[in-house]
C-alpha cells in the first residue's frame, strides 16, 4: 500500500529526516510526504511520528498503485 500524509507549512530538511522510509515535496504551502506502507502498525507509527513533532495532518490517505 502507498500512502500520502499532507502536513501543514513546510517541513525543514531536518524534519523530514525523521521520515526516512518517506519521500517528501513541499506545494501550496504544504509538505506531501508519501511512499510505501506496509501495515496499520506502521501507518499508526508515522502518524505518532507527526503528533510527536508537533506537526499539523491536513489530510492522509491512501494512493493508487
Amino acid at each position: 500500500m502507498h500512502y500520502e500524509i499532507r502536513v501543514e507549512g513546510a517541513m525543514s530538511e531536518t524534519l523530514t529526516q525523521a521520515f526516512p522510509e518517506l519521500e517528501h515535496v513541499t506545494m501550496s504551502g504544504q509538505t506531501v510526504l508519501f511512499g510505501p506502507v506496509i501495515d496499520e502498525a506502521q501507518l499508526y507509527g508515522l502518524l505518532n511520528r507527526c503528533l510527536s513533532l508537533g506537526l499539523r495532518v491536513v489530510e492522509m490517505r491512501r494512493r493508487p498503485e
